[in-house]
């Protein structure tokens, strides 16, 4: 199992930015690709973003495309989610996601 902890999280207005961040530890050698999820308040969680370890293949939601960009860090062992322009809509927790297992998540929230 792989240990995911994420953080980043905050209260930012609309328009601003937020850089996550997603630790990962334990047997990641049996992951190929990490993901980003979130939950807005009242609603199903969805996929943001995602990229392999290498940094291949980057992939984004719709609702995020232009406006948030993933990388991976593997010497560190560390996925990051810049999040620019953020809106209202962009109010939720976010977690990181090996495929199998989830970061405990960290909150953002969008003001307008």
């Amino acid at each position: 199992q792989v240990q995911l902890v994420d953080t980043g999280g905050g209260l930012v207005q609309a328009g601003g930015s937020l850089r996550l961040s997603c630790v990962a530890s334990g047997p990641i050698l049996s992951t190929n690709y990490m993901y980003w999820y979130r939950q807005p308040p009242g609603k199903e969680r969805e996929f943001v973003a995602g990229i392999h370890w290498t940094g291949a293949s980057p992939s984004y939601a719709d609702s995020v495309k232009g406006r948030f960009t993933i990388w991976s860090d593997k010497f560190r062992n560390t996925v990051y989610l810049e999040m620019n322009n953020l809106n209202p809509e962009d109010t939720a927790v976010y977690y990181c996601h090996t495929g199998e297992d989830w970061g405990q998540g960290t909150r953002v929230t969008v003001s307008a």
